[in-house]
């Protein structure tokens, strides 16, 4: 190679690569690959604003500059739709959340000789960064970065501990797992801790599912303006106005549905959005989230139903879905192949699918799209800033 090439898109995995499908790492659309292998920086790579960054598995693309993120986040999408030959209607514009907005997040911890390390991975390793700054938490995640070190450092072992912080209405959630809790001294100081930081609730895992060991008030998540009880590992969306912005899209196209079959439902996040006039059906596997929901739902008065179902082993029937003018459904990473199937083959002509991953996504909607859907409205939604995770909002019907 003679001449310099322009880096023209990032891949999936961060990488930019050049219009010969060379990747280079840290390369963004502008920037140039020099002869030699060097890079040349252009208009749209910019400093990273954490010192962290390049070693911290928790941030991919902080080089990326808005425009170049919103780039890579709405083709991560396009990308997929196009590989299966789904026709976009409408691209609606891609939402990106802004820094220090992620209200959940996985961190781990690790005693050692000068104290405790404690942060994210570094990429491909299971190393801990020490995070001493982090511009992806929300504030009131990382103001409780110190304490918990200084606790792991007093309590913790030679075996890493998972942290998962979720950001409740009455304050952080924390839940600690893989840390042996051994003795009296050691319990009274996870609730000290408890205490001088605040927390709204302090779990312990250690392989037999949460412990609650603090928790003054139930804990609960507002949802579309209702208080729902959130039991501990709940899943939340990343940041509230991914939510916002997810949640505003599916009540925007189906919310004229008089019947409306939420599958994957969670604790309700879609379904106390589309509830009333709607009458709406909330399905989900996990036991802990359905009865949360279903209490929520009976206390606010709602026209819900929640149902306890496993829909990968056992998806809504053709017969089921037909009682209902629309579908929702936000599945997990995996996608949802049978269900889809046996929505395609419904009577079901109008059907919003939320993805957090938009390679099974554009699977499952290739079998809409043969069953005669067609993707009217898509929107690309970027809730794990500086990361190369995306989600996505879509409307199909025929």
């Amino acid at each position: 190679m003679s001449n310099p090439e322009p880096i023209i898109r990032i891949a999936a995995k961060g990488d930019g690569v050049t219009a010969s499908g060379r990747h280079v790492a840290y390369g963004v659309p502008g920037d140039m690959l020099r002869a030699d292998g060097s890079l040349e920086p252009g208009p749209h790579h910019v400093t990273p604003p954490c010192k962290h960054f390049g070693k911290c598995g928790g941030c991919q693309l902080q080089h990326a500059d808005e425009d170049a993120l919103r780039q890579f986040v709405t083709e991560r999408v396009t990308f997929q739709a196009e590989k299966q030959g789904i026709a976009i209607g409408e691209l609606l514009p891609t939402h990106l959340s802004p820094p220090r907005t992620r209200r959940r997040a996985t961190l781990h911890a690790l005693r050692t000789a000068q104290g405790a390390a404690l942060g994210f991975r570094e990429g491909a390793s299971h190393k801990i960064v020490d995070l001493k700054e982090c511009h992806i938490l929300h504030p009131e995640l990382a103001v409780l970065l110190p304490a918990l070190r200084n606790f792991i450092a007093q309590h913790g072992s030679k075996r890493p501990v998972d942290i998962e912080l979720t950001l409740a209405d009455q304050g952080v959630d924390c839940s600690l797992k893989h840390l042996p809790l051994e003795g009296l001294e050691a319990t009274e100081a996870a609730l000290a801790l408890a205490q001088s930081a605040g927390l709204a609730r302090l779990t312990l895992d250690q392989g037999y599912g949460p412990e609650t060991l603090w928790e003054p008030a139930p804990v609960t998540i507002t949802l579309s303006g209702r208080a729902v009880g959130m039991p501990p590992g709940s899943f939340l969306q990343a940041t509230q106005d991914g939510e916002d912005m997810l949640v505003g899209d599916a009540r925007d196209w189906i919310r004229d549905a008089a019947t409306i079959a939420d599958l994957f439902s969670g604790l309700g996040t879609f379904a106390f959005a589309l509830a009333q006039p709607a009458k709406v059906l909330a399905a989900e596997a996990s036991r802990d989230a359905h009865l949360a929901c279903k209490a929520a739902a009976a206390r606010a008065g709602l026209p819900m139903a929640a149902m306890h179902r496993d829909l990968f082993r056992n998806p809504l029937q053709p017969d089921e879905l037909n009682r209902f003018e629309a579908v929702l459904l936000d599945p997990p990473r995996a996608g949802a192949k049978e269900q889809v199937t046996q929505i395609a083959a419904s009577g079901v002509n109008r059907v919003v699918y939320v993805s957090c991953n938009p390679v099974s996504w554009s699977r499952d909607c290739a079998g809409l799209i043969e069953a005669g859907f067609k993707l009217e409205k898509l929107r690309p939604v970027g809730q794990f800033r500086w990361s190369t995770h995306v989600e996505l909002a879509s409307y199909f019907t025929r």
